[in-house]
């Protein structure tokens, strides 16, 4: 039975990126123009305090009573994270986001998940006899691809007529992923002019301030290729890559997600598997070109961390400046300062 959609405003409050809460903040009239009006004070606060803790503590804070207020802060948050024009603090924004509906849709009844599956065109229904939903499986594979553990392989899933039976908290997991891309594609617009002094400074502020606690991790990655500042691990899945010898799926996402982030073009990167026995140009190509954010969801992968990387056996020729790093792209920055500095 198709199940009603989310219109009450306790939802959109609870759910500020859903559509029927897009339409709400319409309604409320809230402009660029009038987001710094003493009126709009409340609602500007929020934002800011919304956005502060998604940067520092991984989550956008408590809700505030008034849900006109708490629906259109979320609008303004964004126009808030796109304002301080840094990657890292979108990209810290819409997971926070994302991680904050996920504890609030753990607690929800069932109907009200389908509910806000349906927001994303998903195909899910009850799962009865096995598990409490049952979802297609693209949707499944749209947004379980790059969860990693053995957990999320297809294959330990029940199918059973291209759908996948799941319980509830797996696939309040996989809205979590559609809620963050989808916000983050919110955060891609490009900058917005004419914006009030007050709103200005506050971004600032922000950046000012997450600049001062992730220090390194807000340094923007260099626009150049640079090979010799790549970390070993990469270093020796490039060569293998070169050599023709095989790489396993994770090698294969590490290395390209990485060469992608670092700026290498597509093209580039396809070049590197052409010689590979099960090389087929058309699947290829579209892969990177989803890791690379080209296609799909328009979300750029990262590769996983050094942790991860580890446990996978990934790891591989560790230096010195690996033991105190925990992610490829940190080594590749922190190598490539590092040598600046000693040419200098």
């Amino acid at each position: 039975m198709e199940m009603a959609p989310v219109v009450f405003i306790e939802d959109c409050a609870k759910y500020p990126f859903l559509k029927q809460a897009s339409a709400q903040i319409q309604q409320l009239e809230l402009t660029i123009q009038n987001i710094a009006e003493p009126e709009n004070a409340l609602v500007l606060e929020r934002a800011e305090k919304r956005l502060e803790n998604a940067i520092f503590e991984g989550h956008v804070g408590g809700m505030v009573k008034d849900k006109r207020t708490e629906i259109s802060s979320f609008a303004v948050a964004v126009i808030l994270a796109i304002a301080t024009k840094n990657s890292l603090i979108k990209k810290r924004y819409a997971l926070a986001e994302a991680k904050t509906a996920y504890a609030k849709m753990l607690n929800e009844p069932k109907d009200k998940i389908m509910a806000i599956a349906k927001d994303f065109s998903w195909n899910l229904n009850s799962g009865k006899p096995y598990k409490d939903f049952s979802l297609g499986f693209n949707f499944y594979l749209q947004n379980a691809a790059h969860l990693h553990g053995i957990d999320w392989k297809l294959v330990n899933q029940l199918l059973n007529r291209g759908m996948v039976f799941l319980n509830q908290d797996k696939v309040v997991r996989l809205l979590q992923e559609e809620v963050r891309n989808r916000i983050e594609k919110r955060l891609e617009g490009s900058e917005i002019k004419n914006l009030p002094e007050a709103v200005t400074s506050i971004a600032d502020k922000l950046t000012r301030l997450a600049q001062e606690k992730l220090g390194q991790e807000m340094e923007e990655l260099p626009k150049v290729v640079v090979q010799t500042a790549y970390p070993p691990c990469i270093n020796a899945l490039f060569e293998a890559a070169k050599a023709n010898h095989h790489l396993s799926h994770i090698e294969r996402f590490t290395l390209t997600s990485f060469l992608v982030n670092v700026g290498m073009s597509p093209d580039n990167v396809n070049e590197l598997f052409k010689t590979f026995s099960d090389y087929n140009e058309r699947l290829t190509l579209y892969q990177i070109e989803h890791i690379a954010g080209e296609r799909g969801s328009a979300t750029r992968y990262t590769p996983p961390q050094c942790s991860l990387l580890q446990t996978h056996g990934v790891c591989k020729n560790r230096d010195d400046l690996c033991h105190q790093i925990y992610h490829p792209l940190a080594y590749y920055k922190r190598k490539q300062r590092l040598d600046s500095n000693s040419a200098a």
